[in-house]
């Protein structure tokens, strides 16, 4: 599968930056436990975003590319346990999802946890199983990494629930060794083939410890706050109205401007 398009060509924008290869990032500023910030921007905004992060920011960059599609296929209990746990703030939350690197063709399991004051813990593994079905190794990690957070999932049944699909930059920012990444080009899809495309929204999120990094405090600076996005449970929330969704709504209602008012009316191909 190729990419899915942006709305917006980042190019221009993080040409001009210094560039960062994978294993530096990944040793100076993993942050596989961090505290993530969320924010929903016009992408018409991204330019002064980018442009205001000064000289000390460098660029993910493989293979001479700078930006990279990716997909995630989510599971879940057919009840929707994972979901429902995040939509009702319960303290022990998960999500478990293989995700593909559509440009490499790699693919990893990850399993994400609540960890000690708000913060996410994710675990992954390299996977070569059915996209769809989850295999055995992976269900064995899934069972271990859950019980590791007090969650006892040997009865859960796994299926997908929803794959998502956008273009990923990621920036490094060295004063403090954190992460910002800027997804376009949003695609959410049930399983049944309904989907949703978010063209005119881009989600930054800010990767670092508990204090803000100088991204957030720009952010901040342009009257943009921390919202409770998550792509999976956003993306739920809007193609499956039925479900408990008030932890999402307003971020629905505010930042997707096409969407019906009536979310009943949300449903329609993905093509």
């Amino acid at each position: 599968m190729t990419a899915p398009p942006s709305s917006l060509d980042l190019g221009p924008m993080v040409g001009v930056l210094r560039p960062i290869g994978l294993d530096e990032l990944v040793e100076r500023a993993s942050l596989l436990t961090r505290l993530d910030r969320k924010y929903m921007l016009p992408v018409s905004e991204l330019p002064l975003f980018i442009s205001g992060l000064g000289g000390d920011v460098q660029v993910l960059e493989m293979g001479g590319e700078r930006d990279f599609g990716y997909r995630s296929v989510y599971f879940d209990t057919p009840d929707l346990d994972g979901y429902l746990r995040t939509a009702r703030r319960r303290r022990r939350r998960y999500k478990l999802r293989v995700r593909t690197y559509l440009d490499s063709g790699d693919h990893y399991f990850e399993v994400k946890t609540s960890g000690p004051r708000g913060t996410t813990v994710k675990q992954r593994i390299p996977y070569d199983g059915d996209l769809w079905r989850l295999s055995p190794e992976a269900r064995a990690y899934a069972d271990d990494v859950l019980a590791g957070a007090g969650i006892d999932s040997g009865g859960f049944r796994f299926v997908p629930t929803l794959v998502t699909s956008y273009r990923r930059t990621t920036l490094f920012l060295s004063a403090n060794d954190s992460r910002v990444t800027v997804d376009t080009g949003l695609t959410w899809t049930l399983p049944d083939g309904t989907g949703l495309r978010t063209p005119e929204r881009a989600i930054v999120e800010t990767k670092s410890g508990r204090a803000g990094s100088e991204a957030d405090r720009l952010l901040w600076s342009l009257k943009h706050r921390p919202v409770p996005i998550s792509k999976y449970g956003t993306g739920l929330a809007a193609l499956r109205p039925g479900l408990p969704a008030h932890r999402w709504l307003p971020v629905l209602r505010r930042h997707f401007p096409n969407l019906p008012t009536d979310p009943t009316a949300l449903h329609g191909s993905a093509a």
